[in-house]
C-alpha cells in the first residue's frame, strides 16, 4: 500500500487523489466490474482506493463492534459495512466528512477524510462522529505505475467527486450516475475504445 500521505504531483502522471474511478463496462476483473472506487492517495508509490458502491455482505456495524470487542450498550447508527476492495479485507477504514478530524485521520481535500481507528466507530455508535460516512473493510490498491496502466489499457474512467454522490446510499446506481456525470451513457461506452 503507498503512503497515505498527501499526494505530490508526478512528473509522469497527474494525481487521481480526490477522484472517483469508475470501472469500465468490460472489465475483467469481477472483483471490480461496476465499481466506483474513490482514490484517497496517487503517487509515485502507488494509488490506494475504497470502492464505495459493493457491500461487504451480511456483516453489519454490530457485527463489527462485537468483533472488535467494543463495549457500546445500543450503537445509534446501524451502518451498512462496505466492500472496500480484495486487499487486507480484514482491516477496516471510514471514509468521511471533513468535520471530523483527529490524530491518524488522513484529509484528502477539503471535503473528505479517511480514519482508520477505534475511536472514530465509538464517536459514530455515540452519535459524536462525522456527519456523513461510509465504513468499510478491504481497500484496493496498486503499485508504482500500475493504476495508470490500466488507465491506458481503457480498464477506468474518472471523474471529479461529489460529496453528494460518494456517501449516496442508492449503491446500485452509484455506477451509472458516475458515468453520467461524464455526459455519457453506459451504451455509449466500449472496453474496446481507444485500441486500433
Amino acid at each position: 500500500m503507498p503512503r497515505l500521505t498527501k499526494s505530490q504531483d508526478s512528473k509522469t502522471t497527474e494525481s487521481l487523489t480526490g477522484q472517483l474511478l469508475i470501472a469500465m463496462p468490460g472489465m475483467e476483473d469481477p472483483r471490480f466490474q461496476r465499481t466506483v472506487i474513490y482514490v484517497c492517495a496517487h503517487n509515485e508509490d502507488g494509488a490506494m482506493g475504497l470502492v464505495v458502491n459493493r457491500l461487504f455482505g451480511s456483516i453489519t456495524f454490530e457485527d463489527l463492534l462485537e468483533q472488535l470487542d467494543m463495549d457500546i450498550p445500543q450503537p445509534t447508527h446501524n451502518l451498512p459495512v462496505h466492500y472496500g476492495g480484495p486487499v487486507e479485507s480484514g482491516r477496516g477504514f471510514v471514509l468521511h466528512s471533513t468535520d471530523y478530524v483527529r490524530d491518524g485521520t488522513l484529509v484528502v481535500n477539503d471535503d473528505v477524510a479517511l480514519t482508520a481507528t477505534i475511536d472514530i466507530l465509538r464517536a459514530i455508535s455515540e452519535d459524536r462522529g462525522p456527519r456523513r460516512n461510509l465504513l468499510l473493510l478491504g481497500y484496493a490498491g496498486w503499485g508504482p505505475g500500475q493504476l495508470d496502466a490500466e488507465f491506458q489499457a481503457n480498464g477506468w474512467l474518472n471523474v471529479p467527486c461529489d460529496e453528494k454522490l460518494l456517501f449516496d446510499t442508492d449503491l446500485d446506481a452509484k455506477w451509472e450516475r458516475a458515468i453520467g456525470k461524464l455526459g455519457v451513457s453506459v451504451s455509449m461506452l466500449s472496453g474496446e475504445a481507444g485500441h486500433a
